[in-house]
């Protein structure tokens, strides 16, 4: 018995959700291009999307981008350090606002490559924003991605780049903070995390450096502690913790001081009696612990701002770009100070 195949289904168009919602075809593409320069009712909205849902169509992207002259892409190259919860709940809150712009998010991988090089591999997607977390692009790598179509370039980090906006992070106001409230609290011989993974360079130096800068002209001494993140380099530093005549540590992170705690206290080194420690972050897991992790609570700028500036950037490339100082700190003080 011979096999008559099934004629495919034709793909449904524009043209038929405006027939199906007794509408233009013209009032179908405001619609669902969310175009605010035109005035539809809400009852005409309704209509139009549930043709479009009946139908099952969507909206061609490509199409959609010639018509405006730009695509509604941002792309987010994934950072090339180690994120963090703290990090991670930005981008949700960055991506979730974006979408509610009606721009589409793509985070885009771009192991082995850096710099200039990477912008030129962003660029071939022609992404109408790209935010760029951390360091390393340069003004070249800008004006690569502003030709290939990008109407802003947002850096993300510690530096300002010729051409782009960004949104600067000083991570030694973190230090700064940590060391202030440890020698505010009599602590004098306070040693510094620094961590050994690959990538958190961006943050560690700043944070030892914050801690150097408040404690200049004190009677305090700083010693640098590099320190790998596992229990196995942990143990190794607590061993000879006694002999270093530490009184208190700031421990990068919260994650860190969670590690460097247990592995001190293992060894029999009493928290705070003994010790102090610090981290920051202002994680969860910190207020579960037993001392609880004094920490320095990080004030990220809004997923939502930054989506309105992107926005506001895309409306109008010929303004120039914004710097904004955007990372606060402050000590939340608990048992392990």
């Amino acid at each position: 018995m011979v096999q008559i195949p099934k004629t495919p289904r034709s793909v449904p168009t524009s043209a038929d959700v405006a027939r199906l919602a007794g509408v233009s075809r013209a009032t179908v593409s405001y619609v669902l291009n969310n175009t605010s320069a035109v005035r539809i009712s809400e009852p005409t909205r309704r209509r139009v999307h549930e043709a479009a849902r009946e139908l099952g169509y969507v909206p061609h992207a490509a199409a959609r981008s010639l018509r405006a002259g730009h695509s509604r892409m941002v792309l987010m190259p994934a950072p090339a350090f180690p994120v963090g919860p703290l990090y991670s709940r930005f981008i949700r809150e960055l991506q979730s606002a974006l979408g509610r712009l009606d721009y589409t998010v793509v985070q885009y991988g771009s192991v082995g490559l850096h710099g200039d090089e990477a912008a030129r591999a962003w660029a071939e997607l022609r992404p109408v924003a790209v935010l760029v977390p951390g360091s390393g692009l340069g003004p070249q790598g800008v004006t690569v991605l502003k030709r290939s179509g990008a109407r802003v370039v947002v850096t993300v980090g510690p530096e300002c780049v010729e051409g782009a906006h960004a949104l600067q992070m000083d991570h030694s106001a973190v230090g700064f903070a940590a060391a202030r409230h440890l020698y505010e609290r009599g602590r004098r011989r306070i040693g510094v995390v620094v961590p050994a993974e690959d990538g958190l360079e961006a943050f560690s130096v700043p944070r030892l450096d914050g801690v150097r800068r408040a404690l200049t002209g004190t009677d305090a001494t700083v010693t640098e502690l590099p320190l790998g993140y596992d229990e196995g380099a942990a143990a190794r530093l607590a061993a000879d913790w006694r002999a270093r005549g530490l009184d208190a540590v700031f421990a990068y992170n919260d994650e860190y001081a969670m590690l460097l705690m247990s592995a001190l206290q293992d060894v029999g080194v009493a928290v705070p009696e003994e010790t102090a420690v610090v981290g920051a972050d202002d994680l969860m897991l910190g207020r579960l612990l037993r001392p609880r992790l004094s920490t320095v609570h990080i004030e990220l700028p809004s997923g939502r701002d930054l989506a309105e500036l992107v926005d506001r950037a895309v409306r109008d490339p010929a303004a120039a770009p914004e710097t904004r100082k955007v990372l606060g700190a402050s000590v939340v003080h608990r048992d392990s100070s």
